[in-house]
């Protein structure tokens, strides 16, 4: 019998969309934007010392390529001819920091992920040598130093890494965010494989001038980074090699767009002053200030949003970074036990409806914007002998979106006028209570596509887009109309006021508790490293009450 001959929808577009928790890679119909097929491989994290976090960049990279194999297998299944995927996208964490041997492909150190807190010290060393009335570093970064971002997570690996400190040294090293990692690898690896990055996830290296938009002399010489070893800057929209292996062999990949910046994109955010808000591992609040650098005063981040194409120009947004989002959710089912699913969360916070005055606040590492303290850890507090983790797990969810309201003020000061609403995006959309408690804490709507991979549609747009590629339109009449889901704020606003009052209250409790202390690292030599007690003692406090409520004890 013959075979069913497979349908064709016309230009489909790939993207890889490569998150701190999860890899996923998913097919679009470029003209509808149509979500046609995708899978997803959670990560491990790892954890080897308080305050570290760590992943394998070879688990990554054998998670991209499964993704997209089996893509392409339920694809085929759906009788869809994958001839028919004309490019494919990144979009990838930001900031994770990663080395590697350019000669075998071998990672010379575990990815040092965005969350880690190993650099504090250097941190506080660092900013002794930046002038008070010169910070030469946020002007021309658009960042605070901080440990969030790659140049001081480079600049440890390179003083306690032997491995590679002598890999620099023999000129085998290459360093690049996640985006290079997979690229560089995708295109050949050892074997001619492309070693760039864009001009977003250069953007969060603290290494790169966001005016002039490239690597900055000054810059690498104050972290101390050889300039051989870092990645070519390119758009985020370019055809920057072919992909070398597996079912899609042969396919350009032509997008590249840190996962924030891919979501402004796939919420179609292109004029001044539209914002979204991306509620993943971390929440990140982004508003498009268009071809100005705007600067904030109140805590946000200065970076690239997009650079949609080589003769483009360059657009700039204001950021608000949330360390801790899903993360929170994630750590109650792995280290709490309160959870058995992610999604559990939001059937254990509608059985109570309320937190029963227990504020959680989730500074595991530290508090991000507007803050930027580092010595805040995580502290629940209003505990009573009635509260149990049903109330916990509503506590958590309206951390989440306290934090947003927080970097939504901020915003709101910075850029003079407040926005009447807020489009959201991210795997925690999903979660019906979260976006009614995120309307009532804002006092204005949340709208939330109903596809709401925006993420990933970001990239595959930026792919499709690109130049030699062309399948994917970006004018404005020809982008598919979007519908979207609105939740009202359903409370007063004196309410409202009153618990954002009483969570700013724990917030200020949470500061402080870390403190630099030595501690013992046989064989990593000069280490310093946080240790928060409080975080133990509220973590001990909190896993008590767990188990009871697990086990039944009254």
């Amino acid at each position: 019998m013959a075979a069913a001959k497979k349908a064709v929808l016309g230009p489909l577009v790939g993207a890889v969309d490569q998150g701190t928790s999860s890899t996923r890679f998913l097919v679009f119909n470029s003209k509808t934007a149509e979500l046609l097929s995708h899978h997803q491989v959670e990560l491990k994290q790892k954890f080897p010392k308080e305050g570290w976090v760590e992943q394998d960049p070879k688990e990554i990279l054998q998670s991209v390529y499964e993704c997209i194999e089996r893509t392409c297998e339920k694809l085929s299944q759906l009788n869809i001819d994958i001839s028919a995927i004309k490019a494919i996208g990144v979009s990838n964490q930001r900031e994770t920091t990663v080395v590697w041997d350019k000669y075998t492909g071998e990672p010379l150190y575990n990815a040092v992920v965005w969350l880690d807190l190993r650099t504090q010290g250097t941190v506080e060393t660092l900013s002794k040598r930046i002038p008070g009335n010169n910070n030469f570093v946020k002007s021309k970064t658009g960042l605070p130093l901080s440990t969030y971002f790659s140049a001081v997570k480079l600049h440890w690996i390179l003083e306690n890494v032997r491995k590679v400190k002598k890999a620099v040294e023999e000129e085998r090293a290459l360093f690049g965010t996640i985006d290079s990692w997979l690229i560089w690898s995708l295109t050949g690896g050892p074997n001619g494989g492309v070693h760039c990055t864009d001009v977003t996830n250069a953007s969060r290296t603290m290494l790169f001038n966001i005016h002039s938009l490239e690597w900055d002399i000054e810059l690498c010489e104050f972290f101390e980074i050889p300039m051989t070893i870092l990645p070519n800057i390119r758009s985020s929209s370019e055809i920057y090699g072919l992909m070398k292996a597996g079912a899609l062999e042969g396919v350009p990949l032509s997008g590249c767009l840190g996962d924030q910046s891919a979501a402004l994109v796939g919420q179609m955010c292109f004029q001044d002053g539209q914002a979204k808000n991306t509620y993943g591992t971390g929440c990140f609040l982004l508003c498009n200030t268009g071809q100005k650098c705007v600067f904030s005063d109140h805590g946000l981040l200065t970076t690239v949003a997009y650079k949609l194409g080589r003769d483009k120009p360059v657009c700039y947004a204001l950021e608000g970074s949330v360390a801790i989002a899903g993360a929170v959710v994630r750590w109650l089912r792995d280290n709490l036990g309160i959870l058995k699913s992610s999604e559990e969360i939001e059937k254990l916070a509608n059985e109570v409806g309320t937190s029963y005055g227990c504020y959680f606040v989730p500074a595991f590492s530290g508090l991000y914007a507007p803050y930027w303290e580092p010595s805040a850890r995580g502290i629940i507090c209003g505990l009573t002998q009635f509260t149990n983790k049903q109330h916990i797990a509503f506590a958590a969810l309206e951390a989440v979106c306290f934090q947003t309201r927080e970097i939504l003020d901020a915003m709101n000061k910075d850029c003079g006028i407040p926005l009447s609403h807020l489009q959201v995006d991210g795997g925690m959309t999903n979660n019906k209570i979260l976006m009614q408690l995120q309307a009532d804490i804002l006092c204005i709507p949340v709208v939330k596509p109903s596809m709401p991979e925006t993420t990933a549609l970001g990239a595959a747009m930026a792919a499709g887009a690109a130049e030699g590629v062309g399948v994917w339109s970006l004018d404005p009449e020809d982008l598919s109309a979007v519908t979207m889901e609105r939740f009202e704020p359903q409370i007063n606003e004196e309410e409202s006021e009153f618990r954002y009052a009483t969570w700013k209250k724990a917030v200020q409790k949470s500061m402080g508790w870390a403190t630099g202390q030595p501690s013992a690292n046989a064989g990593d030599p000069n280490i310093f490293c946080s240790v928060p007690l409080g975080f133990f003692i509220v973590t001990s406090m909190v896993m008590l009450i767990g188990a009871r409520y697990i086990s039944g004890v009254p």
